[in-house]
């Protein structure tokens, strides 16, 4: 592998000169809306009207799901707390898990339930339980979607029944998915369960990619005439997840074949590499009045990336923002920042950190520095 380096003053590039290759980006998903994300790095491999905020269906439940998870973990509720079910739980319509009004039932029996049947009754159940009411559970909701930059979602219930203004866009769709599989892996036992048995009633697990497509265990279906078919998948094949987000599909057939091109096009076009290994030294930079003029700079951390295979050798890294170092100087001091590119695309970037200690020179050592700068001024201005 050939690298080509050009130092400047606090500024190092270094280049990995390989011609490009054809572009995966040449495949078109048949949905009108589409999304495609590698889960552990957050990168998004395909894009289509990805940004447009439409009705999200039940797709809207993975975010009732996140809150339900993160209740549990902060101690707020436990699984085995018992929900008695209000009236207003009771008569909701579309997809349910048929709770009997003033009924009692555990709390993980509702998280189950939205999980594998996408219960409507389940999640205004929980949303009560949780928040007093449905409003104040959607306030809560819409709250959380902001703090994490979800920029094109607005919720008006926790079931994702058609009302004004109730949308979400498919990239917001996938960050949050990606959200709620990382931070709660537990779900993913519950969304490949293929059945749940509630009241004495068998339902069966409503995403069609599960025993159809390799290493699938998710995520959240969701249809209503006014979203059309819906699906935010996932699957898992040699440790690398997918994500795929899917909406407004006109039927079941066209929303699984859409969500299989995806998940396919992503394992079979791409790779998971590692850019940089934690402590990997990449440059230097000037330290002002330092005994040493200069220091190194290194990773803190190893980073991985995903690139259309193929391309791996384009990978380019390029330092960026440096700071300005005077002695003395830690180690381990943040001096600036390192973007993995390929091509015209920022992929990934990471902290450089100063690799050793750097003391302030001595007065003399400063004055016969000053001195040669000056000099060497004279010269150049000659």
């Amino acid at each position: 592998m050939m690298i080509r380096k050009r130092i400047l003053p606090l500024l190092l590039i270094i280049a990995l000169l390989i011609p490009a290759t054809a572009s995966a980006q040449e495949f078109d998903s048949s949905a009108g809306v589409a999304a495609l994300m590698e889960a552990s790095t957050g990168q998004f491999l395909y894009l289509k009207n990805a940004d447009e905020a439409l009705p999200p269906a039940s797709i809207t439940k993975v975010m009732t799901l996140l809150l339900a998870f993160e209740a549990l973990e902060s101690g707020q509720v436990a699984w085995e707390d018992t929900v008695i079910v209000s009236e207003a739980a009771w008569r909701m319509g579309g997809s349910q898990m048929f709770l009997d009004v003033n009924q009692e039932v555990s709390y993980g029996d509702l998280v189950t339930g939205i999980s594998v049947v996408s219960a409507n009754d389940g999640s205004v159940a929980l949303a009560e339980h949780l928040y007093g009411s449905e409003a104040a559970f959607v306030q809560r909701m819409n709250l959380r979607a902001a703090e994490l930059g979800l920029t094109r979602t607005r919720f008006q219930n926790s079931t994702g029944i058609p009302a004004p203004g109730h949308e979400m866009s498919a990239r917001d769709i996938a960050v949050l998915s990606r959200h709620l599989i990382l931070t709660f892996p537990r779900i993913l036992e519950l969304e490949t369960m293929r059945e749940f048995t509630f009241n004495n009633i068998r339902q069966y697990n409503r995403n069609p990619l599960l025993g159809k497509f390799p290493g699938a265990d998710g995520l959240k279906t969701g249809w209503t005439e006014e979203a059309g078919f819906c699906l935010a998948g996932t699957a898992e094949q040699d440790g690398v997840r997918m994500i795929s987000v899917v909406l407004n599909t006109a039927n079941e057939t066209e929303r699984l074949t859409a969500s299989s091109e995806l998940l396919t096009h992503g394992f079979r076009n791409f790779k998971l590499t590692t850019a940089v290994a934690e402590g990997m030294v990449v440059g230097e930079a000037e330290v002002k009045n330092g005994k040493q003029q200069s220091v190194f700079l290194s990773t803190t951390e190893e980073v991985n990336v995903v690139v259309p295979i193929g391309r791996e050798e384009e990978i380019e890294l390029v330092v960026t923002s440096p700071k300005d170092l005077e002695a003395p100087v830690d180690a381990g001091t943040e001096a600036a920042t390192l973007e993995i590119r390929l091509g015209e695309e920022t992929l990934a970037t990471t902290q450089l950190v100063t690799t050793e200690d750097v003391a302030r020179a001595n007065i003399f050592v400063r004055l016969l520095r000053a001195v040669g700068q000056f000099f060497r001024g004279l010269i150049k201005r000659g």
